[in-house]
């Protein structure tokens, strides 16, 4: 057996994990923002129907979805959507110049985020996921 073999038998469970750790860190956001756990000065009161606020409540649901693996390609989507949308209205708005230099506007995560969730979108969950139960009662 060689080593692309041995290492494409662990793909669905990377994938699964990189799911479940993502999804945790997008949940992570969402209750920062929401109910300030943890708390971080920045969102701080963050008012409801802000901004702020309905991307806390994606990030949590989404988040959610994503740790389930529960419409996982749908979930997945959309939070790249939202990173795509948080990096050019929260990140390049406030320096257009920098569009193409994240590092300057501090949106490397957004846009790191904003691929994963791509690539989740287009790979599917991977291994430990709900959308599995799902597809296999749709059979029978």
């Amino acid at each position: 057996m060689d080593i692309t073999t041995t290492v494409n038998r662990f793909q669905p469970y990377v994938l699964g994990l990189l799911r479940i750790v993502v999804g945790y860190l997008f949940v992570i956001h969402g209750t920062t923002k929401l109910f300030q756990i943890p708390a971080i000065e920045m969102f701080a009161n963050v008012p409801i129907g802000s901004i702020f606020w309905i991307a806390g409540l994606l990030e949590l649901v989404l988040g959610i979805l994503l740790i389930l693996g529960l419409f996982t390609r749908l979930a997945a989507f959309l939070a790249s959507g939202e990173m795509a949308f948080a990096y050019f209205i929260g990140h390049v708005s406030q320096a257009p110049s920098t569009v193409f230099m994240p590092i300057l506007n501090s949106g490397e995560l957004a846009v790191t985020w904003c691929f994963v969730f791509l690539y989740l979108a287009v790979a599917g969950a991977g291994a430990f996921a709900l959308d599995h139960r799902l597809a296999a009662r749709k059979v029978h």
